[in-house]
This record gives structure tokens, sequence and C-alpha cells, in this order.
């Protein structure tokens, strides 16, 4: 069974985990994935998830998990970047279960979840190239580019009213 829901403490390493493994394939990393998981943490890429509580929940957010018969298949988070503003971030599904709609019910329900905080936008950043699957959906959902909002060179922003 499907469900997505808030993720728990102890699942943070393993959420962390999951994105490395989704990005592994996507970016077509040749290291081993532990090699690959090493050298990104030692250069703090997944900072943010080792207090999801902190960097998410007491920062007007929330994480998410999908998971199918209790074990976690995806991720997504939302957090406030300012004001009214709020940031899609740490969407990643295992490439087995691309296509499935899945990724969609999880932006619907972040979605949800920005709306009734009160959020009037949602910004997000992706790599055009190894993420263009990513930037399609994201526009057919609604977002739109904008100029960028952070100093991560060669990404794209961009941003949807809620």
């Amino acid at each position: 069974m499907i469900e997505i829901r808030r993720i728990r403490p102890h699942e943070w390493p393993v959420a962390k985990r999951i994105v490395y493994r989704v990005a592994h394939v996507i970016f077509k990393e040749t290291r081993p994935l532990d090699e690959m998981i090493a050298h990104f943490d030692a250069r703090g890429t997944l900072d943010d998830l080792y207090d999801i509580q902190k960097n998410y929940f007491e920062n007007g957010g929330t994480f998410l998990v999908t998971t199918q018969n209790s074990e976690i298949i995806g991720t997504g988070a939302i957090r406030r970047l300012e004001g009214d503003t709020c940031e899609l971030k740490r969407l990643w599904l295992l490439t087995d279960y691309h296509g499935q709609g899945l990724g969609y019910r999880m932006l619907q329900e972040l979605l949800t979840f920005a709306r009734e905080k009160g959020y009037q936008r949602i910004r997000l950043e992706t790599d055009p190239e190894a993420q263009s699957q990513a930037l399609e959906f994201y526009k057919q959902i609604g977002f739109y580019e904008i100029p960028s909002y952070t100093n991560h060179g060669g990404e794209v922003a961009m941003e949807m009213i809620l």
C-alpha cells in the first residue's frame, strides 16, 4: 500500500539515502553510491537533512515521505524561504516508481500544506539538464522560470503562485 505521511525522526538517515540513491541514477554518477555519498557529505550537500526538525518543521514547513508497505520510496519537503514565500525541497522518488503519479501526489500534498500555512508563492531550483523531466513536470503543474534566488550556479529557479 502506498502512503504519504510525515517523516519520523528515526527515518532521517533513510530519507537522505533515498535522495542520494535517486541522484546517483539521475546524475549518471560513475562512482559507487557509498563513495558518492561520502564525497557529497564532506561538502555538506545535504546538511539540511541532519536536522529535519530545525530546517523544516521549525522553519514553517514539513517533510513528507512516500512509503510502500512501510518502506520509504520517496521524499518531499517545504520550508519557509521569506515572508509569504516557501521553497519546495527534496522532492525525490526512487526511479523504479517514476511514471506512476506518485511524484504528482506528493507535490499535491505539499502544495496543500503550503496553502494551508498561508504561503502565497512557492519556489524551487532544479538542474535543467540532469533533471529535465522534473523541469517539464514543474512547468506542467504551473511553475514558471524566475531569476535565481540563491547562489547555486547552473540551476533553473522556478516559482508558482499559490
